[in-house]
């Protein structure tokens, strides 16, 4: 059934009720509203196209990106690009004019269903249960690449560090496509393909083709065939191959080497790699017309410092999978180490110290700092606050005029509505963070609001 709730941002609820009845005469009724709304609930949030306090509000119905927020402002005329991109900043996934026609109430609820069944996908234990992760960057990334996923053929090239979860996310992409007769998926890493041997990998060849060819062979192209191919580190491929490979990707055909005879090739096109591609384009590495034909959809993984609010779930996952019997967690010491330690191999190499952990530590009772290998007991916690980012935040905003009050006063602002949104809506859990009593977290709130 599906899932939503509406919010009148300002003046506005009397367009509120009139959309809220418009989408249930269409057998779209909304859920209760409130801040009680469950987590991934997607929010219809209406106000003034002139309200200017609405960009913060909208803010606050995201939860600063955990929940999809259609913006809806009254009258036919929509917004100039600038508001609306204003309006895109601030945490609507999407806006709409509402003018009270068939058309508005179609395209509201065509949105609010899309939504709903992404989320029901996020929610399943094929993503739940291998791409772990609940901060606002992490949900970002599994949204859009269901999205693309299920609902499109579109090729798709995924950026990151190494040790972001690349493979993962693409395998997840295949798993959810939704062709009746699809095939397998074919990964084929591009870092270790010989050149030599690179049209024989793609190509395939026949009997006597060169030297060692004593067997025919299928290349990456007839072997995805009705599947999906899988380009890992594709950012190593040298720009001759890319022509030949572009021309397969364009057309669907190819031949194998040694034949004369043209092969059809149908498969959908994941690519990855650590690289700049962008930066390739520019200096020449890496053609531009390839560049834009496997790079229909672009998904940019976030390092494992820009979601530093997922470690303690990742860890806890890692050890799960470990030992599944023992139910293994970590003590408030161990929890922290882990949050204050330098990744740079991001998720992989947080695993990687975790099975550590875990096969060092014995008996009942969690996981404790006595269980992490004498080399990588060193301490970064104090050194990484206030860090780099924050420094280039605060530049930013005193280059923009911003004074040190109304500076203070943001930064408290995202401090409360981070706080709420990782304590699922639970201001007590919040207050308990930010380290004030319930009652003057209330307050502050109400303030915000006010």
């Amino acid at each position: 059934m599906l899932s939503y709730h509406i919010r009148s941002l300002g003046q506005t609820e009397a367009l509120a009720t009139q959309i809220a009845e418009a989408l249930t005469r269409a057998g779209a009724p909304p859920s209760a509203a409130g801040d009680a709304a469950p987590r991934g609930q997607s929010c219809v949030a209406v106000f003034e196209p002139s309200d200017r306090g609405a960009l913060d509000q909208v803010k606050s119905c995201s939860e600063l990106g955990r929940r999809r927020v259609l913006g809806v402002t009254a009258g036919a005329a929509p917004l100039r690009a600038h508001e609306t991109l204003s309006l895109l900043h601030a945490g609507c996934t999407e806006v709409l004019a509402w003018d009270g026609s068939e058309r508005s109430v179609g395209r509201a609820r065509a949105l609010l269903e899309r939504w709903h069944a992404v989320e029901q996908v996020l929610e399943s234990p094929l993503v739940a249960q291998n791409l772990v992760g609940s901060s606002p960057a992490w949900l970002k990334v599994l949204r859009e690449s269901i999205e693309v996923a299920r609902f499109t053929s579109a090729s798709v090239l995924i950026l990151g560090e190494s040790g972001t979860g690349k493979e993962l996310l693409a395998r997840l992409i295949h798993a959810l496509d939704a062709r009746p007769t699809k095939g397998q998926l074919l990964v084929l890493d591009c870092a270790t393909v010989v050149p030599e041997l690179s049209g024989s990998e793609f190509f395939g060849h026949e009997r006597g083709a060169f030297t060692g060819a004593a067997d025919s062979r299928d290349g990456a192209f007839k072997l995805a065939h009705g599947g999906t191919l899988f380009l890992d580190e594709v950012g190593e491929l040298r720009p001759p191959l890319q022509a030949q490979l572009l021309r397969v990707i364009q057309e669907g055909t190819f031949k194998r080497l040694g034949s004369n005879a043209w092969h059809k090739t149908d498969f959908r096109l994941i690519c990855a790699t650590h690289r700049d591609l962008t930066g390739g384009v520019a200096t020449g590495e890496f053609r531009q017309d390839f560049y834009h034909r496997i790079a229909t959809w672009v998904c940019r993984l976030p390092s494992l410092r820009e979601r530093p609010e997922d470690i303690p779930r990742l860890a806890a996952s890692f050890a799960r999978q470990l030992r599944p019997a023992a139910a293994l967690d970590f003590d408030d010491a161990a929890r922290e180490y882990l949050l204050g330690r330098a990744y740079p191999g991001n998720v992989r190499e947080l695993r990687q110290l975790v099975c550590r952990m875990v096969q060092r530590h014995v008996g009942p009772g969690p996981i404790t700092m006595g269980s992490i290998p004498e080399e990588a007991r060193t301490w970064h916690g104090e050194q990484d606050w206030p860090d780099a980012e924050l420094e280039l935040s605060v530049r930013r905003a005193l280059a923009k005029g911003i004074a040190l009050k109304q500076l203070g006063r943001r930064v408290e602002e995202l401090a409360v509505r981070i706080a709420v949104a990782d304590a699922e809506g639970s201001l007590q859990g919040a207050a308990l963070r930010l380290g004030v009593s319930d009652r003057a977290l209330q307050l502050r709130r109400a303030n915000q609001r006010g």
